[in-house]
């Protein structure tokens, strides 16, 4: 693999950098801390240009390269998820209940190593704008970073973003030009009827009953409402209700979650879970409200950009080791919304075997950090070539 040789030179760096985000992750917004310890890097690389407190603890920095050009934008995320830690190690979290699950800690190592790269060579034209994201997991941080303007702001033209995907083999990178990752949707059912002793069913109106058959009414849409070759998931993930064997309970609580791809098939879900529901409800004499929020967009790589950062990669890791045309995927990613605004690409690198993804013994391979960072650097070297 064709990792640059100084980013491997302080692959130990990375390493460290990493292992202390890990041990302190924060959740959604609050990346106070993460983002200041980022900031500190940024300023030992001799990069003064720093913006602070956006979309409450970001920052973009900028990297002024070698004359006139466009701006590059590199983003890394820095949230961890709300997970009690399983892995045993020496740098596990220190903070009860907050886990680095999905490798954020390693994607913000990844970036600093670039940075730390690129502020020392300054081999490219134009600038480079390093995005350092709070609050993917969830709270819609690349929304709130482009609703407070940070591409007009900062003049980006172009934006990329890496993810690591256990499973996939150590150093492989994959892409797709078009959509990537699907859209991501929330539902919430709460369904109330009347409450009683369970030896008298006839005298309640039994929510769980119509909890089931919603849950199965459900289940019809994606078999039953949906042309097979779009891609779709609708999974009910929760179920709550009742509290004792005797007692027929007055309340019960449903949610899950909707993928999609086309914004015609979202509009068919959404209509036909408001039927199904509201038709359950009836059979069963009981009242139903649904609470239907979209989430996030579908990600969707600019086909020219996936094409060009998929030969940017195979100059990093060879050709035979990327995958320019990778297809989709159910998962989502905030990053759309970069990608709404600007031309650009999401892609994955492998880490080799591990534990999952949102998994509490998951723990990021720091073997790859130095390729994540290479391609990095390279992927501004190559779209902005110093004259």
């Amino acid at each position: 693999m064709a990792v640059i040789n100084r980013i491997a030179g302080f692959a130990d760096e990375m390493t460290a950098w990493r292992r202390h985000l890990h041990q302190n992750p924060e959740l959604q917004f609050d990346c106070h801390q993460t983002a200041a310890f980022v900031a500190e890097r940024l300023r030992e690389f001799g990069i003064s240009e720093i913006h602070e407190g956006i979309a409450s603890s970001g920052l973009v920095a900028i990297i002024e390269g070698q004359g006139t050009g466009p701006t590059i934008g590199l983003r890394a995320d820095m949230d961890a998820l709300p997970i009690v830690e399983a892995t045993g190690l020496a740098h596990a979290s220190v903070n009860a209940g907050k886990m680095h699950a999905c490798g954020h800690d390693g994607h913000t190592a990844m970036l600093l190593g670039a940075a730390k790269y690129l502020a020392e060579t300054r081999n490219f034209a134009g600038r480079v704008a390093l995005i350092f994201q709070p609050a993917e997991e969830g709270g819609g941080g690349a929304r709130v970073m482009c609703d407070e303007g940070i591409m007009e702001r900062f003049d980006i033209d172009q934006v990329y973003a890496l993810h690591n995907a256990p499973g996939l083999p150590e150093g492989r990178m994959v892409t797709t030009p078009g959509p990537i990752m699907a859209a991501v949707d929330t539902f919430e059912i709460v369904i109330t009827g009347q409450g009683g002793h369970g030896a008298m069913p006839h005298e309640t109106k039994d929510p769980v009953v119509a909890a089931v058959g919603i849950v199965s009414a459900i289940q019809t849409i994606v078999s039953r409402n949906h042309y097979a070759t779009e891609d779709l998931v609708v999974s009910v993930t929760q179920i709550h209700t009742g509290t004792a064997e005797n007692i027929v309970p007055a309340e019960a609580y449903i949610c899950g979650t909707v993928r999609t791809f086309n914004p015609d098939v979202q509009a068919m879900v959404m209509r036909r879970m408001e039927q199904l529901v509201a038709g359950q409800a009836a059979a069963y004499d009981v009242s139903a409200r649904l609470d239907y929020q979209i989430g996030y967009p579908a990600t969707v790589n600019d086909a020219g950009a996936a094409e060009f950062a998929a030969l940017v990669a195979a100059l990093v890791v060879g050709e035979d080791n990327v995958d320019a045309a990778a297809g989709r995927e159910m998962g989502a990613e905030d990053f759309a919304y970069m990608l709404q605004e600007r031309p650009g690409a999401y892609l994955f690198l492998g880490q080799g075997e591990s534990a999952g993804l949102h998994h509490p013994e998951y723990e990021f391979n720091d073997e790859i950090a130095p390729i994540g960072a290479s391609f990095f650097a390279r992927l501004v070297e190559t779209a902005q070539p110093a004259e």
